[in-house]
């Protein structure tokens, strides 16, 4: 066969390969615009319920940083007694550190400066810092014992996110879409919103597809003028043009689909059509000017100012009551290493009115029952002290053996407590959960079996718990 001859061969049998890919892959990005439930049939999913389904949508409050659990919600007396003396090697039982106190000569015990108190009928523990969600103890359910595997930001976040330390796999909203999709079909199925400062980077990739079809992957939204980038038309620039123009632009695409069966341009066919509804949906979305006044007694004036968290709490609400399946914000600013006290009651100030408001909202307009909110960081800190311990100031360093989250709604069970840490909460005591753990509960709110829910990817079935999670029954009402 002459060179010319073989290449043609080539491409020919690579084209049907490629073909075939398509059917079973970007081929369900287009046909979910028209059929949803027809696109998770074509890709295996349309058996994925094994229980029936108690959510319908999840919002997870991711808070970045590492809140600290002895000055949150895990109240420890004991440590009273033993503020500023050296914490027994008992409790490390060689745990490594972090590189940033792995250094230091002395680890004092610091207690929290904050006060505690037991609220609601579940007579829950909530520090002074955090008033408004103290009024709704009675609709959370705590896990105080959460546990991680890794102990700097980067890979904890990662984790917390996609279940693996290392970049590249799907996010737990891209999951959702992938498995269950969305329940509107001008917003997408799972959206992001960033706020607050911090000296930890938060990357596109934490709300990314990974190795699923990138129409999976999470939409931004900004603050001002244009909540999506490039969603509005340039000036001059008709609705009526925009649509010859992606018509024309589709009957590309699909010319070049058919040489080379890329099953990413039916993705980004898809994702061109989404933008043209959202140009309508997301105004209308992100116009709060009709929302009551009671709307931000309860979340807060900032409600009113967009880029806060307040206000991407409102957008939330909004997202979830128009069927958007994934909502996730991230809220920068709790990697407390130095001025605990100072920095934590800011980040308190900024966010726990309108967690508190989100609750409040949800559950007023029947839709907490099925959305689960989940509220958590990518790990705890230290009982010891990091740096100077003074009488008002002190600072904690990572932890990954325990932390406190907390999820609402969505049949887990409310007003209570799950999970305990020993008397210094280093370590758990009581009923561990894994980030895996975690995963897999969530999944099965949805009716989905987390290890049915996989893609398959360079020859290996992937999942959102790899290759561990179990469902945490007690969690569950």
């Amino acid at each position: 066969m002459n060179a010319d001859l073989y290449h043609a061969a080539f491409r020919s049998t690579r084209r049907q390969f490629l073909g075939r890919a398509t059917a079973s892959l970007g081929g369900f990005a287009l046909a979910s615009l028209l059929d949803p439930s027809a696109t998770r049939a074509a890709a295996g999913l349309s058996n994925l319920p094994a229980v029936k389904a108690k959510a319908k949508r999840l919002i997870y409050l991711f808070q970045s940083g590492g809140p600290p659990q002895h000055d949150t919600f895990d109240y420890k007396p004991h440590l009273d007694k033993v503020h500023g003396k050296e914490t027994p090697a008992s409790v490390f039982n060689g745990q490594r550190l972090t590189g940033m106190t792995a250094g230091q000569s002395s680890f004092p015990v610091a207690r929290s400066t904050f006060n505690f108190q037991q609220h609601g009928k579940s007579r829950a523990w909530v520090c002074d810092a955090m008033p408004h969600l103290a009024g709704v103890v009675d609709e959370l359910c705590f896990i105080r014992s959460m546990h991680t595997e890794a102990i700097n930001h980067d890979p904890a976040i990662t984790f917390l996110q996609t279940g693996f330390q290392i970049a590249g796999r799907p996010s737990i909203g891209a999951w959702m879409s992938y498995g269950l999709g969305s329940e509107n079909e001008n917003l997408p199925a799972f959206v992001a919103m960033l706020s607050g400062k911090g000296d930890q980077p938060l990357y596109d990739r934490l709300w990314g597809a990974g190795f699923l079809p990138s129409v999976h992957q999470g939409v931004r939204f900004r603050s001002g003028k244009d909540p999506v980038l490039y969603l509005n038309n340039p000036d001059g620039f008709s609705a009526g043009l925009r649509r010859k123009t992606l018509d024309h632009l589709g009957d590309l695409n699909r010319l070049r689909l058919d040489v080379t069966g890329d099953p990413e341009i039916e993705t980004r066919i898809a994702q061109y059509e989404m933008a043209y509804r959202m140009q309508t949906s997301v105004p209308e979305l992100t116009d709060i000017s009709k929302e009551p006044a009671s709307t931000f007694e309860l979340y807060g004036e900032d409600a009113r100012q967009p880029g806060t968290y307040a206000y991407n709490a409102l957008i939330a609400r909004r997202l979830s009551e128009r069927g958007v399946r994934f909502v996730q914000l991230f809220h920068r600013g709790w990697d407390t290493h130095g001025s605990l006290p100072t920095q934590l009651r800011t980040r308190c100030k900024e966010t726990d009115q309108a967690t508190a408001g989100l609750i409040k909202d949800l559950k007023q307009r029947g839709l907490l029952e099925d959305t689960i909110v989940v509220w958590g960081g990518e790990f705890g800190r230290t009982v010891y002290c990091q740096g100077d311990l003074t009488a008002k100031s002190y600072g904690r360093d990572h932890h990954p053996r325990c932390f406190t989250m907390w999820v609402a709604g969505g049949a887990f069970k409310a007003g209570f407590t799950f999970g305990a840490t020993d008397d210094y909460g280093y370590s758990i005591v009581e009923n561990p959960v894994s980030v895996h753990d975690l995963h897999a509960t969530l999944l099965h709110q949805f009716g989905v079996n987390h290890e049915r829910l996989t893609f398959k990817f360079q020859g290996r079935h992937f999942r959102l718990t790899d290759v561990q999670g179990r469902v945490v029954a007690p969690l569950l009402a």
